[in-house]
C-alpha cells in the first residue's frame, strides 16, 4: 500500500511539473511583455539588472527579464555548461511586478524553457570581447545548442556588445590590448560587427559603443567602480538606456525615468550616448552637448 502511495505521488508530481512546463510553452509571444533572457556574466549583471525594468514602466511596457549569471563567464563556459547539462548558474529573474528572484544551480536547459522568451542574448567574457577568433570558435555551439532546445522558434537573438575597460584598469586581460582603451574598444567594435554580419542575431544592443560616447562627454572616463564593472549609478544606466532603444526601438532620450542617484545632466548625458550609439553602432559619437565651458 505505502509503495503505492509513492508511485501515485511520484506520478502527481511528474504531472504537476511538466504541466508548470507546459503552460510555459503555451504562453503567448504577442501576449504585450518582452521577456529577454541573458546568457552572460557580469557585464550581463550590470546591463540589465538595474535600471531597465524602470526605463520600460516609464514607457509604459511589461518587461520580464532573466539573467543566467556566471562571473567572468566566457562563451567557452556557457558551451562547455550545455554539453553537459551542469547546473551551473545563478538565474536571476525580474518579474512583471519588478521584483527580483534568484534560484541557484540552474542549467541553462531549464532557463530556456522557463519563459516564453522573445530574445535571447550572447555576449563574451570582457577580456575576449575583442577577440573574433574566440567567438568563432564557441559562439556558433551556443547558439546551435539554444536554438535546439528553446521551445519558441519565433524568438529573436541578440548580440550585446559589452565595453571597453577604464584606462589605467588592472584588469589582466587589458594587456591583450597593450592596456589602451582606445584599442580594446576598436577590436570590441570590429568584433561585433563581423559576428552580427553572421546573419544569426536579429538585435545588436550596442554598450560599448554607449559608453565610449558617454566618455566623450565632460564626464570623461569615469564610468567604472573598479576599473571594468561599471558604476552602479550613471554608468549602468547607459547600458540601461542602450538595452531599452534597442529593444523597444523608441528614443530613450524621451523616456522619463532618472535613478535616484544619479542627476538630472548625468541623465541627459547617459540617454543621449544610448540613443547616438544604438543609431550608430560601430563608431564613437562625440557629445557636443555635454562638454565643460572654456
Amino acid at each position: 500500500m505505502k509503495a503505492k502511495q509513492i508511485f501515485l505521488l511520484s506520478i502527481l508530481l511528474l504531472f504537476f511539473l511538466s504541466g508548470r512546463r507546459l503552460n510555459a510553452q503555451e504562453q503567448s509571444l504577442d501576449d504585450g511583455v518582452l521577456r529577454i533572457l541573458a546568457i552572460g556574466n557580469s557585464f550581463s549583471e550590470d546591463a540589465i539588472e538595474q535600471n531597465l525594468y524602470e526605463l520600460a514602466k516609464a514607457g509604459k511596457k511589461k518587461i520580464v527579464i532573466g539573467n543566467l549569471y556566471i562571473g567572468g563567464a566566457p562563451l567557452s563556459l556557457h558551451v562547455s555548461n550545455a554539453k553537459e547539462d551542469k547546473p551551473a548558474y545563478r538565474y536571476r529573474k525580474i518579474n512583471l511586478e519588478g521584483h527580483m528572484s534568484e534560484k541557484t544551480n540552474e542549467r541553462l536547459s531549464e532557463a530556456l524553457v522557463d519563459e516564453a522568451w522573445d530574445y535571447i542574448s550572447f555576449q563574451q567574457a570582457s577580456p575576449l570581447s575583442g577577440d573574433y577568433e574566440s567567438y568563432a570558435k564557441d559562439l556558433p555551439l551556443l547558439y546551435e545548442y539554444v536554438t535546439k532546445h528553446v521551445k519558441y522558434p519565433e524568438t529573436n537573438y541578440i548580440l550585446h556588445q559589452t565595453w571597453a575597460y577604464q584606462n589605467g584598469s588592472s584588469h589582466e586581460g587589458f594587456v591583450r590590448y597593450n592596456r589602451n582603451q582606445s584599442a580594446m574598444y576598436k577590436a570590441i567594435v570590429n568584433t561585433s560587427q563581423e559576428v552580427f554580419n553572421w546573419g544569426n542575431f536579429d538585435v545588436l544592443v550596442p554598450s560599448g559603443t554607449a559608453i565610449q560616447n558617454a566618455r566623450s562627454s565632460y564626464l570623461g572616463d569615469q564610468f567604472t567602480r573598479d576599473g571594468y564593472h561599471l558604476n552602479l549609478d550613471y554608468g549602468r544606466f547607459v547600458a540601461a538606456c542602450t538595452w531599452y532603444e534597442a529593444l523597444f526601438k523608441e528614443n530613450v532620450v524621451n523616456n522619463t525615468f532618472l535613478p535616484l542617484k544619479v542627476t538630472y545632466i548625468e541623465g541627459q548625458i547617459a540617454r543621449e550616448a544610448a540613443h547616438q550609439a544604438v543609431v550608430s553602432p560601430y563608431g564613437v559619437t562625440v557629445l557636443k552637448d555635454f562638454q565643460l565651458m572654456k
